[in-house]
């Protein structure tokens, strides 16, 4: 299925079938594809560019589609290898984390920080955790293989 490129959101950079792929959602999802290109915000004079999932109901591009600035997406990939890093020592921890001390990292970006913390604002912290926690290890391979492959293309890179 082809990416629209009529829309706000001009596709530059495309992977289409991407419903193969979907982790546990492969062939039974309705995220059609992934792109890069420009921003749907772009203002007169100013342009951004994005990443953009793009959802298909079946008979039609759903406008639950999701666009993120890149820096937004590498944030997600920051705040996810950083969870890993966490859960992976976790098991020491009777709460899977120190209740008094809830602020797991703070990762140094752009001459602050991004604060990566257990949110012990949720009522059900110690079960939702423990569901986590376990999501993590049932999808291990999946986003195993996803952080081996983004470390590989980093190191490619120079990173």
């Amino acid at each position: 299925m082809d990416i629209p490129t009529t829309l706000k959101h001009k596709p530059v950079i495309v992977s289409r079938d991407y419903e193969k792929i979907d982790g546990r959602l492969a062939h039974r999802t309705d995220a059609k594809g992934l792109s890069l290109g420009l921003a749907q915000w772009n203002d007169r004079g100013k342009v951004d560019i994005s990443a953009k999932v793009w959802r298909h109901s079946g008979s039609k591009w759903s406008r639950q589609s999701e666009e993120l600035p890149l820096h937004r997406v590498l944030d997600l990939a920051i705040l996810i290898s950083r969870a890993r890093l966490h859960f992976r020592e976790a098991y020491r921890l009777p709460a899977l984390y120190d209740p008094d001390h809830p602020v797991i990292d703070r990762v140094g970006l752009q001459g602050g920080a991004m604060t990566v913390a257990v949110c012990t604002e949720n009522e059900q912290i110690e079960g939702d955790i423990r569901l986590f926690n376990d999501v993590l290890s049932v999808d291990d391979e999946l986003i195993s293989e996803r952080l081996r492959t983004l470390a590989r293309i980093l190191k490619e890179l120079g990173y």
